[in-house]
């Protein structure tokens, strides 16, 4: 298994084989929880003009994400953790999501267009990823920091895809040094000053927890959508199946 890594939206289109695109602030961890709290699948949108003709057909979906940062009047939800796990009880339990950021939903879509297969990961979700990855067993992974707007790269991504390439076997990891610059990072300290409702604080908290939940998550293309659903555990030499189709309706 080769594992090679690279950043931004030059890095999401060169993406080939098996493809793992990291946005940790705050899309993938976004997806995660969603998924935790019992969404039934994720849409990815490249558009905010998308995601609203989709609910139109569906009213029952869930608009989720950002535009540039700031969240999308109309929309449901902004693209924030915090938010996510301050809804009641069952609001998500059998609901579908339509999600749209900036960095970690473009980029998924733009390596869809390469890669065979494309992941979804976050300091969440980092170690049931791997373990997912492995059990595939490709010839090659191509890991994926989106960064800021696919622009700029930032600390949280680049860290991340080191922990998921130490997590394949192919290099060293330091959490702790890992922590050191990523805390004190613009793109961190941008939430803690507590100054932008769409930046709350409480976020980084929850973004930066170290494999909390056991989900790996696979975006694959529908028909005309591309759906997220957790990867179904498999064996080495067992045939990869991104997520059980047959056990769903359509999106």
């Amino acid at each position: 298994m080769k594992v090679v890594t690279s950043s931004l939206e030059k890095g999401a289109r060169a993406a080939c084989g098996t493809a793992v695109i990291v946005d940790v602030y705050r899309a993938f961890s976004c997806t995660t929880l969603f998924f935790s709290l019992g969404v039934d699948s994720v849409l990815l949108m490249g558009s905010p003009e998308e995601a609203f003709a989709y609910r139109e057909k569906n009213p029952e979906a869930l608009l989720a994400g950002e535009k540039e940062g700031l969240p999308i009047a109309g929309f449901d939800l902004p693209n924030s953790p915090s938010w996510i796990l301050n809804q009641p009880p069952g609001y998500f339990k059998g609901r579908k999501v339509v999600q749209r950021t900036s960095s970690g939903v473009q980029g998924a879509l733009l390596a869809l267009e390469g890669a065979e297969r494309v992941f979804l990961a976050s300091y969440l979700n980092a170690r049931a990823t791997a373990r997912a990855v492995k059990a595939m067993n490709p010839q090659m992974v191509h890991i994926v920091a989106m960064g800021r707007q696919m622009k700029e790269p930032s600390p949280e991504d680049e860290w991340c895809a080191k922990y998921l390439k130490h997590l394949l076997g192919a290099g060293g990891y330091s959490h702790l040094e890992a922590l050191r610059e990523i805390l004190w990072s613009p793109e961190t300290q941008k939430f803690l000053k507590g100054d932008k409702s769409h930046y709350p604080r409480e976020d980084p908290l929850v973004c930066l927890q170290l494999d909390l939940l056991d989900l790996a998550l696979a975006a694959k293309k529908e028909k005309e959508w591309v759906v997220v659903r957790p990867q179904a555990p498999v064996s080495p030499g067992e045939p990869a199946e991104s997520f059980g189709e047959a056990s769903h309706q359509d999106p």
